[in-house]
């Protein structure tokens, strides 16, 4: 067993259960040298703190396991995370109405680094290093001694930057026609698992897009940027939107929304479906007197195109006051963000910063954080990444 050691000073904080190992906690960096080495990490007196992994994850080494030193890292711990992961999603499982959500989410299920999805039948895996991969196998088996599936799929992200490993995702089972068809919240999407690093739904957005078809989009205008494959939109339009607008850079996003549009026999063409940079759909609206009663603006983390460079940490506040220029009065934007560098709160300070330079007034209405499936770590606060929130533009005067 390889062993770790923790600087004291950080050493009750692995004691008492924080799961991610990172660089400044480690006396001696450069004896982790394999990942998916199965490590103990002790305190500079030697005393057991717990056991976990070694595998590099953006700015992490790898992950706590258990405090238990009794406890092995092996197929039947695998087995056991795992079937309390799905039992937990018992409710799900059982739905006549959403056939796709999260089965396991990483630390928050007990084993960082590792995601699984349930797609209709089918699951897919996604590794976040190279150390979590090492125990696949195991993961595949766990999956199919426990479960009925069609075939498990695999995404790989840890690639130079973290990025996805492009490659054929299948792993075993009988192999789909995509795309499948899945269900949420009584809708259909159209999803394919071995297309690229994703499969054409966030499935933590679930409640958000409920939440607009049921209370925001009746009679509404409604403008969606960074629109992916139109989720927001499909939902808008069956919760009787006027009409939508999706805007996203990606080629890729025009078919793909049509399709979303098809699959729940709705007339795409009573809406638009724009390929282009958001911040000149933007210029585009204020140049031709556009606006919209809601506005949903999900970006990405960090985007480049070849003229912009986007990121939430910086730019999201200049985001918001483009917004907010075509939004009408007493019209809602729904500002959202996956950026897990600040908390809800500093998010709120960010969404009043922009009102504060445009001068104009605004009441936060409702506030989302990720659902039940998406379970996450309490101690590890970067794992509730999910921050959307409902805001009303006031009259001014």
């Amino acid at each position: 067993m390889t062993q770790v050691k923790i600087k004291n000073k950080f050493a009750n904080k692995f004691r008492n259960g924080y799961p991610h190992l990172f660089k400044e906690a480690i006396v001696d960096i450069d004896q982790l040298q394999e990942e998916g080495t199965i490590i103990d990490l002790v305190d500079q007196h030697d005393q057991f703190l717990g056991r976990g992994y070694y595998g590099r994850e953006n700015k992490g080494y790898g992950w706590l396991l258990t405090n238990d030193k009794d406890e092995k890292i092996n197929q039947s711990f695998i087995i056991q995370k795992i079937s309390a992961a799905l039992a937990r999603r018992s409710n799900f499982f059982s739905s006549q109405v959403t056939t796709a959500f999260r089965v396991f989410n990483g630390e928050g299920d007990g084993i960082g680094g590792l995601t699984i999805d349930y797609y209709a039948d089918y699951f897919l895996m996604t590794f976040y290093s190279d150390g979590i991969y090492q125990f696949k196998e195991m993961v595949v088996n766990a999956i199919q001694q426990l479960t009925v599936c069609k075939a498990i799929y695999e995404k790989k992200r840890f690639d130079a930057g973290g990025k996805y490993i492009d490659d054929d995702d299948f792993v075993t089972g009988e192999r789909a026609n995509f795309p499948i068809i899945i269900k949420e919240n009584g809708i259909h999407f159209a999803v394919d698992l071995n297309d690229g690093p994703m499969t054409g739904l966030f499935l933590d957005q679930r409640e958000v897009r409920q939440r607009i078809l049921e209370q925001y989009a009746a009679g509404k205008t409604v403008l969606n940027t960074f629109s992916y494959t139109g989720a927001f939109s499909v939902y808008a339009t069956m919760g009787g939107a006027e009409k939508t607008v999706s805007v996203d850079l990606a080629n890729r996003s025009l078919p793909k929304t049509i399709e979303q549009f098809q699959v729940n026999d709705l007339d795409y063409t009573k809406h638009e479906i724009r390929t282009m940079d958001v911040f000149n759909y933007f210029n585009y609206a204020v140049k031709n007197q556009l606006t919209f009663d809601l506005v949903i603006l999900d970006p990405p983390s960090f985007a480049r195109s070849k003229k912009r460079t986007f990121s939430v940490a910086k730019d999201y506040v200049s985001l918001l006051k483009d917004a907010i220029a075509i939004t009408k009065e007493q019209g809602v934007i729904v500002a959202s963000t996956n950026f897990s560098g600040f908390n809800i709160e500093k998010f709120k300070e960010k969404i009043a910063k922009a009102f504060r330079e445009t001068d104009e007034q605004y009441q936060f209405v409702e506030t989302f954080q990720l659902p039940e499936d998406f379970r996450y770590h309490p101690q590890f606060k970067e794992s509730n990444y999910l921050k959307v929130v409902f805001i009303k533009k006031l009259t001014n005067g």
